[in-house]
């Protein structure tokens, strides 16, 4: 294996692509599967994925494929899932209620395990098993739990001052939700989802002259 400064974001990334798609196979106990198979089905060049994974070791075999469960059990360790991972989200308006809602039926070793926000209304309520708490008690909360992976869905004003907590706090990675550039230590992984921007970017592949083409249609 390689080491990971020698591995790109993009390989990263795509390797839950492959352990999402692996899982229906195994649920439709389907044992084997061939690169060509996932390229087809996950519209990327098979050369790719084998290189992808070849990163990481010789998980295929000539003529056979992959075998489906042993390459779900070698992907869930290289993405460090085959052990509890912790995360704690800040911020419990509707997204972080939304988040957690879909975290408390996620049958997986990341979980969201505490949620905090700073309006003293919101602090007390009760989303599924998890209560919110006060931002006081956050950083005395990570360290108990062991919490390595933050959330951030508060406002674009807030979300720098909620890093720095995390950052002080000893979170080492952070998914941002707020519409806002983060300024972090170069150990902290930041990584943005950004609603707006990807919706907008996507305008730019809508057809020109819709309405031209309806017409010649008819």
């Amino acid at each position: 294996m390689k080491s990971d400064n020698k591995i790109s974001e993009a390989v990263v990334r795509r390797l839950p692509v492959y352990l999402r798609f692996l899982n229906d196979l195994q649920k439709r106990e389907i044992p084997t599967v061939s690169s060509q198979e996932l390229g087809q089905k996950l519209d990327l060049n098979p050369a790719q994925i084998r290189k992808d994974l070849a990163y990481f070791g010789d998980f295929g075999r000539k003529g056979i494929g992959y075998d489906v469960s042993y390459l779900i059990e070698k992907i869930r360790h290289i993405l460090k899932l085959d052990q509890q991972i912790n995360v704690a989200l800040v911020g419990a308006g509707n997204l972080g209620h939304a988040l957690s809602n879909y975290n408390a039926y996620l049958k997986d070793t990341m979980k969201i395990t505490a949620v905090f926000d700073s309006y003293a209304p919101k602090v007390g309520q009760q989303i599924h098993s998890l209560t919110v708490q006060p931002m006081d008690e956050l950083e005395s909360t990570i360290r108990k739990q062991g919490i390595r992976i933050g959330i951030i869905t508060v406002p674009d004003f807030e979300a720098q001052n909620v890093a720095d907590i995390l950052v002080t706090s000893g979170i080492e990675a952070i998914l941002n939700f707020a519409p806002v550039i983060l300024k972090t230590p170069s150990y902290v992984r930041i990584h943005a989802a950004d609603f707006t921007t990807d919706l907008q970017s996507l305008a730019y592949y809508l057809q020109d002259g819709r309405e031209e083409i309806e017409d010649g249609k008819q």
